[in-house]
């Protein structure tokens, strides 16, 4: 018969009533979406509603800012007519911004500006005294002229803090709404389609439901489950089903025969007589695959899954009879327990690379899973990263045990080789010994019989001893004890062996990283320098300490230069291990070699990255030929030169950290120094360089990043605490370095801490003579004379011939080659007396042997006889040419007699 509308619809209808699954699935889906959606749709609009508030303070706050520190405000609030200068421009910056207003008035409340001229003159409204102080006030309040308004008031200050007048810029509200309004229109489209495509899915989830029931009638529902029923108890698989409060569902005739549960048993499966952790397993409802247990003599192997069911759910556990397999089992759960061992021995051995480390990692993968104590003996010159050596002595480097008082010899002991001793014959073997019982090894009993006795008293009954070798070499010995397992096999002795492979390759590492560590650090302590405590301009100290996980290329140099100045250096070169150590130096060399030319720091650092780039481009070059290293670029250095005389530091710095500045009275502080990239990677860009005073008794700290930086925090971070610490040591060298490496040096640093504290001195200022040098020939004697008195005034009457000759010559050449302003200065320090002529030209002199019938040329080569060392120094504008002669209480350094003198000159001359 055909369906007429009348009975299409009562069709629907019977679907969706609330006695139909599907009705009731779809009717509560649409509230349920409705009700998220209108209050979705609610919150939008009330946070909508919040940010334009807030937004609107905001706004209002920026634009009061711009205008009150605005160039030009505060000088018209300070003018004869504030109103004639901050009317056009408040009006203008409210038509630009955007705001209601902008009023600008004076501390009494009297409008200088505002939208309606008319009001200029008059009080304003609303609260305006928080702003006084001066902090900006926002609040939100009625105005008679705009409505409710919110409103922004900054006061403008002069150069003492006092207000001179005030900004008030406000926005009304209604626009502030009006924004959050029209986004209404949106707001409810967007909620309208969520509705829509959320009744659209429900549709779709019932027609889905009614498609899954096949449509199926309460008989034919019933003629199923009679049948799946049948079907379950036939099965030769337990079939238990519990709900998730733990109350037994459903159990078949099998599993009632596994678990041995009585015909009529059901609830709480906890409850039924069961093993704990199976009644523990069923009832959690937890997901297993094969999870094999011993019930009564049966092992049954269960599989278990969540079901979700309609209104409920729960779990099914299927449960198999594998009782047979028992003994395969448990030989699989030993190969497994092996396998497991050996994954654990490759993760724990050889985390460090420290031998003494790896061989108790060994000995405590191995106890208790497979020994009950191991003990380790090592070569002696693994110890120390050596080769092994024929004849060498084993020592005992790990003990572990499920016990501490066992007989064992102890950590320390030095074995000593004897017949039929395990531990020593494996020197000469190849594979392991394997000592099954104790009490019939006779050869063993022989080397100790009263600590054997004690050993088998404590129940110890089995050993093998095996040698660890790696790459063919024998390190020492691995000894696996047992007391309480039963004891070792023959099976025991491969598992032992492949565990000793392993371990024996990971102390091979360690051996030989020890040894390149050990040549490393002692390569890079015999290249820097050994700084005095005391030096004659500085008193010094330093402190490195290599990275624990390889020696890196940090260095340190303290260079004295002429004229009382000492020159401190820092350095850092990227990488680790020999190559860096090498490159260092390499650098330290050339940096001593370009002071030695008495460079300023940013020249000496400009010659520095040209090597640098020149030797990248060398290596680059030769990249693919042996022995060629690491490229250079990313080394940083700081040159800084101490003058003793003036009390200045000029340094330049090539991607240093600057240094820290330690006043006498404890206070420190960063010095100022301009960034300049890192050596050769600069790109051609010039360094700067920086000079300021340093007060006597002021500390210099340099230091490279590793100091200051790690993991856990960044470089402004560590130099924070590293002046925090500085500042609490005081000026003391010594001092500041301890606490510098207590506050921020941790156990095992991740890369090499170098620190170098130089404590400041001036040379006395009777130690220092000066003269201007008149642009006159005739002038030179009287300098000789005064130089002379000043010579005996100090005590060094001893050196006044040989002085008054430099001082002759090099005076004389700078009034005739020089140009002015020339000066002499004459510095008496400590053991050396030094001799400078300054003059305004940049030609430097150059020694030289004169030729039979030159008239000159002779004078600088009597110069360099009589000086212990002499040179040239350039300056921004001119040079400067030093000698330094030694201080001693006997005779002149050089002792020229007369014909000597005359020597120089042929005799026809």
């Amino acid at each position: 018969m055909r369906s007429t509308p009348r009975h299409a619809a009562a069709g629907v209808r019977r679907r969706l009533t609330p006695s139909s699954v599907a009705g009731q699935v779809l009717l509560q889906q649409v509230l349920l979406v409705t009700v998220l959606v209108v209050a979705a749709a609610a919150a939008v609009f009330l946070q909508a509603r919040h940010d334009a508030t807030q937004d609107a303070y905001d706004r209002s706050l920026s634009v009061a800012e711009t205008f009150a520190h605005a160039p030009g405000t505060r000088t018209a609030m300070e003018s004869r007519n504030p109103s004639a200068l901050l009317q056009p421009s408040a009006e203008a910056t409210r038509r630009t911004a955007g705001v209601t207003y902008v009023v600008a008035f004076d501390p009494d409340g009297i409008r200088w500006s505002h939208p309606d001229p008319s009001l200029i003159g008059g009080h304003v409204s609303g609260e305006f005294a928080p702003a006084l102080g001066g902090e900006p006030f926002q609040e939100t309040f009625d105005s008679t002229l705009f409505g409710r308004a919110v409103d922004t008031t900054v006061a403008v200050l002069d150069d003492t803090g006092t207000p001179v007048g005030l900004v008030s810029v406000g926005i009304t509200v209604r626009s502030v709404q009006g924004a959050v309004t029209r986004q209404l229109p949106l707001l409810l489209g967007a909620a309208a389609i969520a509705l829509v495509l959320a009744v659209a899915g429900t549709t779709l989830v019932t027609r889905r439901l009614r498609h899954q029931t096949h449509g199926l009638g309460p008989a034919e529902m019933t003629r199923m489950y009679e049948h799946h029923d049948a079907v379950l108890h036939a099965v030769r698989e337990g079939v238990v089903i519990v709900r998730d409060d733990g109350r037994l569902v459903l159990v078949n005739d099998e599993a009632r025969k596994l678990l041995a549960l009585a015909p009529d048993a059901g609830g709480d499966v906890r409850d039924l007589g069961l093993p704990p952790d199976l009644a523990a397993l069923l009832a959690s409802g937890a997901m297993t695959d094969d999870d094999v247990r011993l019930i009564g003599d049966r092992l049954v192997s269960v599989n278990q899954r969540p079901i979700e069911t309609a209104g409920s759910s729960g779990s099914v556990a299927t449960l198999r009879d594998t009782t047979e397999l028992r003994a395969v089992s448990a030989r699989a759960d030993a190969a497994l327990g092996r396998l497991s061992l050996l994954y654990d021995a490759g993760v724990h051995i050889g985390t460090t690379l420290d031998v003494v480390r790896t061989a108790e990692e060994l000995a405590a993968v191995a106890v208790p899973r497979f020994a009950d104590f191991v003990t380790v003996e090592l070569l002696e010159p693994v110890l120390s990263g050596d080769e092994p050596e024929d004849g060498a002595r084993m020592r005992r480097v790990a003990s572990v045990g499920v016990h501490d008082d066992h007989p064992l010899y102890p950590v320390g002991t030095e074995l000593t080789s004897m017949p039929g001793s395990p531990e020593t014959e494996g020197i000469g073997r190849e594979g392991a010994a394997l000592l099954a019982d104790l009490t019939a090894a006779d050869a063993w009993h022989a080397q100790d019989p009263e600590r054997a006795g004690r050993v088998l008293a404590y129940g110890i009954h089995s050993l093998v001893s095996v040698p660890l070798r790696a790459r063919g070499v024998l390190l020492g010995c691995a000894d696996f004890w047992r007391s309480d397992k039963e004891r070792f096999g023959a099976e025991d002795v491969a598992f032992a062996e492949e565990l000793a492979a392993r371990a024996a390759l990971s102390i091979d590492n360690a051996r030989r990283y020890t040894r390149e560590h050990t040549v490393a650090v002692a390569l890079q302590r015999s290249l820097l320098p050994r700084a005095p405590r005391r030096h004659a301009a500085l008193e010094l100290s330093h402190r490195y300490v290599p990275s624990a996980s390889g020696v890196r290329g940090d260095w340190f140099d303290v260079i004295p230069l002429s004229g009382a100045r000492v020159a401190l250096v820092v350095g850092d070169v990227v990488g680790y291990g020999l190559h860096a150590v090498a490159t260092m130096g390499r650098l330290r060399t050339a940096v001593r070699n370009f002071s030695a030319l008495d460079l300023a720091p940013d020249e000496l650092l400009a010659h520095l990255d040209e090597l640098v780039a020149r030797t990248d481009e060398e290596t680059s070059e030769d990249g693919d030929s042996e022995g060629a290293g690491p490229l250079l670029t990313g080394a940083t250095c700081l040159y800084a030169v101490y003058d003793r005389v003036g009390g200045v530091c000029t340094l330049a710095t090539a991607g240093h950290p600057a240094p820290l500045v330690v006043a006498s009275d404890g206070t420190a502080h960063q010095a100022d120094v301009p960034v300049s990239p890192p050596l050769g990677a600069g790109g051609g860009v010039p360094f700067e360089t920086t000079a300021f005073p340093v007060a006597e008794g002021s500390a210099l700290a340099l230091f490279t990043d590793g100091l200051v930086a790690d993991r856990t925090r960044d470089i402004g971070a560590g130099v924070v605490l590293l002046t925090a610490a500085l500042a609490q040591a005081g000026p003391d060298p010594e001092a500041g370095c301890d606490a510098a490496v207590e506050r921020l040096v941790p156990a095992r640093p991740a890369d090499d801490v170098t620190l170098l504290i130089a404590r400041t001195r001036l040379v006395d200022r009777d130690r220092v003579a000066e003269w201007d040098i008149p642009d006159d020939p005739a002038e030179v004697a009287p300098i000789r004379r005064d130089v002379a008195r000043r010579l005996a005034d100090w005590g060094l009457e001893d050196l006044s011939y040989g002085t008054e000759l430099i001082v002759s010559e090099l005076v004389t050449n700078a009034i005739r080659y020089g140009r002015q302003p020339a000066r002499l200065r004459l510095i008496h320090e400590g053991a050396v007396l030094t001799c400078e002529v300054t003059d305004g030209s940049s030609t430097a002199p150059h020694l030289r042997r004169a030729a039979p019938g030159d008239e000159g040329g002779r004078g600088l080569f009597l110069v360099a006889q009589f000086a212990h060392r002499w040179g040239t120094r350039y300056l921004d504008r001119g040079k400067t040419i030093w000698t330094e002669q030694a201080v001693t209480a006997a005779a002149p350094t050089v002792d020229l007699s007369e014909e000597d003198l005359l020597g120089q000159w042929p005799d026809d001359f």
